[in-house]
């Protein structure tokens, strides 16, 4: 399937210039030179520089999102993508139910994480947006909040190829404001740069490489997600706030190649109960018999354009076993489903069909409820047929 090579060069010169990546469709099937073709887009001799002001929408649950970011080390596994930097190393930022009115605003990224994005998409000075002012984006998540009582289910997040986990933090301050725990895990050497304990931020090893193997990109991520959930659930020493996660009720969702992981995942760990793939191309397709848990597909309109084929996502719903639903979303594109079309229309770029903001509504909402039917038992007419309230979103099967 290449769905991604439907962005129009409006949309792509969008993409390029705010993230590093486009997910595994995109960079996977476009040569780094297309890619830089659209970044440096014509600037007006005289229009002063603007001033970036990125700003995710309020969580709509009644808890605030709490953020704690941890970082762990599996000895037992080297990098797989650069071995001689010693054991696999991640971040992740972990998201949970919290008290309003305490802690602190956590930013974005980090500077360096920042300063990475802009370096590699070579975003021009003419869009205002600096390390400083898109480490500073308002996320509405709170370093050091007081955490609710009581366990919560827990929420793996797997971002696209070459994007970094920040961009599903909207999805994850929303999910936490609604009682689940959340784990935005990074994927080290697979993005413009992911800050490490040990303060580097290396850039990405992987993602100019033209033989690269997205099938193995999808097993390494499921040795990733396997390893964050044993350290979350394994002696409460991870992270000081364990104690909220119920280790029975875990689910995952990830965005393009990290929705592909979400399979990979559920295949190789029984523990993962529920499974979210928001438009990634399945790598591979599971075989009938793999998956008899529920799982959600989510994505654009599929259509008859040439170079289009969604024939991965057909196998791969025929092989579900388990409860499944296929979401298509009209006027969206690849990253309608993460933040970024939302901070590049702040910034000043052109934007899809859909409105972003829509966007992030329609993911929230049917991600929401889709685990709330799976982890927490609790039906939701969202996901019975189509709604009024939600005319884009079309009921494929």
């Amino acid at each position: 399937m290449k769905r991604n090579r439907r962005i129009s060069a409006v949309a792509a010169l969008a993409l390029a210039a705010l993230v590093t990546g486009t997910g595994a469709g995109f960079a996977a099937t476009t040569t780094p030179s297309a890619t830089h073709a659209f970044d440096a887009g014509p600037a007006t001799a005289t229009a002063p520089t603007p001033t970036f002001h990125g700003r995710l929408p309020a969580p709509t649950g009644p808890f605030a999102a709490g953020e704690d970011i941890i970082h762990l080390t599996d000895e037992n596994r080297p990098d797989p993508w650069v071995p001689s930097s010693g054991p696999r190393q991640l971040t992740v930022t972990m998201v949970y139910p919290a008290v309003p009115g305490t802690g602190t605003p956590a930013p974005y990224m980090t500077l360096a994480e920042a300063a990475g994005h802009i370096q590699r998409a070579k975003i021009p000075a003419n869009y205002g947006i600096t390390p400083q002012n898109l480490s500073s984006v308002t996320t509405h998540a709170f370093d050091g909040a007081r955490p609710q009582r009581g366990k919560h289910p827990l929420v793996l997040l797997s971002p696209g190829f070459g994007d970094p986990r920040m961009v599903l933090t909207s999805l994850a301050t929303d999910l936490a404001s609604h009682g689940y725990v959340v784990a935005l895990v990074g994927p080290t050497h697979e993005d413009s740069g992911e800050t490490l304990a040990n303060g580097q931020t290396p850039p990405c090893a992987i993602c100019d490489d033209p033989h690269r193997d997205m099938n193995t990109v999808t097993a390494s991520r499921a040795l990733d997600m396997s390893f964050v959930i044993d350290q979350l659930t394994h002696g409460n020493t991870a992270w000081r706030l364990a104690h909220l996660i119920d280790k029975h009720k875990i689910g995952m969702a990830g965005h393009s190649i990290g929705g592909a992981a979400a399979v990979t995942t559920m295949i190789a760990d029984p523990r993962v109960r529920a499974g979210v793939n928001m438009d990634g191309t399945f790598y591979p397709v599971p075989m009938p018999g793999q998956i008899n848990r529920p799982f959600l597909m989510l994505g654009e309109v599929p259509d008859s354009a040439p170079g289009d084929d969604y024939t991965d996502w057909e196998h791969t719903w025929a092989a579900l076993g388990g409860y499944k639903k296929w979401l298509a979303v009209t006027g969206a594109n690849h990253p309608s489903f993460t933040d970024v079309d939302l901070l590049e229309e702040q910034a000043g770029f052109p934007t899809p069909p859909l409105d972003p903001e829509r966007g992030i509504v329609i993911t929230r909402e049917y991600v929401k409820a889709f685990f709330d039917r799976t982890l927490k038992g609790i039906h939701s007419p969202l996901l019975d047929g189509p709604s009024p309230n939600n005319p884009e979103v079309l009921f494929q099967h």
